[in-house]
């Protein structure tokens, strides 16, 4: 019977034996290290100050962090694990446990983590940005689950527009947009596709009623095409420091009043967020014009961010 991770008990501090010294001064060969870019020396002492002090909960979780950086992931889940198992929790444990956990498809384990990370910290903003995407995709496997009866829906996403019945300028205009498949076409909204030159309203209707004879619609795979893109912007910043930019909230950005307001209807809290959309989602919001785009684009590129852009 499958556990979920964090089901598993890590195992009991009460008799480890400790040498605290030996860690400490272990610790500090490894940051000495890490500050000259040596991965390999820094891992090595983190290994030996793990071994000294079991359960030091600062050598658990950069030994973790490298391990997670070099691609060793099982063990570097085993070491946040055993990291958030010393209270109280380590914070950034947590949250790399709860990334971690949601590259494994485990959901619940990752909510669990990011929920003990609110109930000591509740405006930790990174954790409630990654609190959406684990809730995103928890709603998303459910669907899944409920659509698996109803048809087969990979193999449906899969299935490519040239299959469908329209029209030799429809098709060609989405082989243009790079629209391969079905899936590809339902994470895209009609702004965006009338953003497209030489794409016009009789192609638009032809397109939406053929989604609408399979029960679909332009937009509704949406959400996971914002959830691929702050992952993507998430693993862009990983390692690099600059991780809480993703976080910081739209309010940071001092905008005017209608792009705030537009930005308010699409739910946009944080700049992760942002930069997941494109232009022509904006565009697409009522009394949001050239000026507010501009705007927008010139905040984010203060803060090293653009727009999501979609293939020529």
């Amino acid at each position: 019977m499958a556990h979920d991770p964090l089901d598993i008990v890590i195992g009991n501090t009460e008799n480890t034996r400790r040498d605290a010294a030996a860690a400490a001064k272990h610790l500090d060969a490894a940051k000495k290290a890490e500050a000259q870019n040596d991965r390999i020396v820094a891992v090595a002492e983190l290994r030996k100050a793990v071994a000294a002090d079991p359960i030091c909960a600062e050598a658990l979780f950069k030994l973790g962090f490298h391990l997670d950086l070099m691609g060793e992931e099982d063990e570097a889940i085993a070491l946040y694990e055993r990291c958030v198992d010393v209270a109280p929790a380590h914070i950034n444990g947590l949250m790399n446990l709860a990334v971690a956990y949601e590259d494994q498809g485990h959901y619940g384990s990752a909510e669990r983590c990011l929920r003990q990370i609110l109930e000591t910290a509740p405006n930790h903003l990174r954790a409630l940005l990654f609190m959406k995407d684990v809730m995103a995709s928890k709603e998303m496997v459910v669907e899944e689950e409920q659509d698996r009866d109803i048809f087969k829906r990979k193999a449906l996403l899969d299935t490519p527009v040239t299959d469908f019945e329209l029209s030799v300028r429809a098709r060609t205009c989405l082989k243009k947009m790079n629209i391969r498949s079905l899936g590809d076409l339902l994470r895209i909204t009609e702004a965006e596709l009338l953003s497209y030159k030489n794409f016009g309203e009789t192609s638009l209707t032809e397109i939406k009623k053929m989604l609408t004879v399979k029960g679909l619609k332009l937009g509704q795979g949406l959400e996971d095409a914002h959830r691929q893109a702050r992952r993507a912007l998430m693993d862009q910043y990983k390692g690099t420091g600059k991780e809480t930019t993703l976080a910081k909230t739209v309010s940071d950005l001092n905008l005017s009043v209608r792009a705030r307001k537009a930005l308010q209807l699409l739910g946009i809290q944080t700049l992760g967020d942002l930069a997941s959309h494109t232009e022509a989602e904006l565009m697409g919001i009522k009394n949001f014009g050239a000026t507010s785009l501009k705007e927008i684009r010139e905040k984010l590129v203060e803060n090293g961010l653009e727009l999501r852009k979609l293939d020529p």
